[in-house]
C-alpha cells in the first residue's frame, strides 16, 4: 500500500491519502477486431451524431478507469459474461458490448441502439466474439491509441 501524504493542503484538506495499490488502476480498453481487420465498435461510431458519440466516449472512460468496479447506471452485466455500457440522450440508449479478457483488459465488441432490452442475437454475437478473441487475441484486438484523443470532428 502506498501512502501519498498532502502536507500543504489548506485548511488541513487531505492531509493523507491512503492509496490502496487497487484503486486509481486503469484497466485498458480495447475494441474487437474481424478477421478482416474491420473494428464494429469504430464502424458503429461513424453512423453516432457528435453528441451521442462523446456519451459513448465518456461511458469508455469510465470503463477504463473503473474496470470490473463499474456499476449502474453507467454499465450493467447482461449474461455470459457480457456486459452493457449504457449511454443515453434524448430518449435513444446506446449501448456497447463488452467483456473481460484475463485481468487487465476490457474487450468493447459492439454498439447498438436498443429500445427494451438488449436483443438476444446482440448478446450471443459478442459471446461469439469472445471465444473467437480467446482463441486468438493478436488477430481480434484492436488498440484504439488512446480514448481521451478521440473527439468527434468539427465542422
Amino acid at each position: 500500500m502506498k501512502i501519498a501524504h498532502l502536507s500543504n493542503a489548506s485548511d488541513g484538506f487531505l492531509r493523507s491519502i491512503c492509496v490502496a495499490s487497487s484503486l486509481f488502476r486503469y484497466e485498458p480498453v480495447l475494441f474487437y477486431q474481424e478477421e478482416d481487420g474491420t473494428v464494429p465498435l469504430i464502424q458503429w461510431f461513424q453512423g453516432l451524431q457528435a453528441k451521442a458519440l462523446e456519451k459513448c466516449l465518456a461511458r469508455l472512460l469510465r470503463l477504463e478507469e473503473l474496470g470490473h468496479e463499474l456499476r449502474r447506471p453507467e454499465g450493467d452485466y447482461l449474461r455470459d459474461d457480457i456486459y452493457e455500457l449504457r449511454a443515453s440522450l434524448q430518449g435513444v440508449h446506446y449501448r456497447m458490448l463488452y467483456f473481460f479478457h484475463g485481468t487487465a483488459a476490457a474487450i468493447v465488441s459492439q454498439g447498438l441502439v436498443k429500445e427494451r432490452v438488449v436483443p438476444p442475437r446482440e448478446i450471443n454475437l459478442a459471446v461469439d466474439r469472445k471465444k473467437r478473441l480467446t482463441a486468438n487475441p493478436k488477430r481480434h484486438t484492436f488498440r484504439p491509441g488512446g480514448l481521451r484523443q478521440w473527439r468527434p470532428r468539427k465542422k
